[in-house]
Formats: structure tokens, sequence, C-alpha cells
């Protein structure tokens, strides 16, 4: 779960989270709302989730994040742009040039 950087972290409770700070940009960009049984809900966007994924690799492991990748090139072939516009804005171009060069 991603939540403010000044914002108070969740304690306890079920199922377990694993919390991560974001602020500015990288928090509000890419968020689809939508309405789920009357609730709205804010999801990020399949682009800033691989972006996600390659960021915080160390936590989840690289393999999330490949997996992550090539699913998101299997699914979507046209969104490169927006793909390298959240990998930019999260400083892992470097990190995910190889892989994207190796997918293709």
């Amino acid at each position: 779960m991603a939540i403010d950087q000044k914002a108070w972290r969740p304690r306890g409770g079920s199922p377990r989270l694993r919390i991560v700070h974001l602020s500015g940009a990288t928090l509000k960009s890419g968020v689809n709302e939508l309405r789920i049984e009357g609730v709205t809900v804010r999801v990020f966007g399949p682009a800033k989730t691989v972006a996600d994924c390659f960021k915080f690799r160390n936590k989840i492991g690289l393999d999330v994040a490949l997996d992550a990748l090539r699913d998101y090139r299997r699914k979507r072939r046209a969104g490169l742009d927006e793909l390298w516009r959240f990998a930019r804005l999260y400083r892992v171009t470097r990190v995910m040039r190889p892989y994207l060069e190796a997918l293709s």
C-alpha cells in the first residue's frame, strides 16, 4: 500500500500490509479512480505499477518486477511511452532498459 510521506502508518490488522511512503508526483500521477459497490477506490495504472515494482525491487524481489514487465509487454504493446514516463519519474530507466531490450 502506498501512502503519503507524512501520513500515519496503519498499525496491526489483517491482512498484513507492506507500506511504502511516496510523495508529490510519484503518489498522485497514474492513479485511476474506480467505483466498486458504491465506494470510490484509487488504483495505480499498469505502467505505474511496473515502475513501482522496479523501484521497490529490493523489497519485493526482482523476479516480481520482471514478471510485471513481461505481463505489461504482452498485454500493452503500444504503452511504452507511458512506461518510460513513469520510469523517468522513479529514476529506474537504467535498471529497466536492459530487461526491456531483452524482451524486444
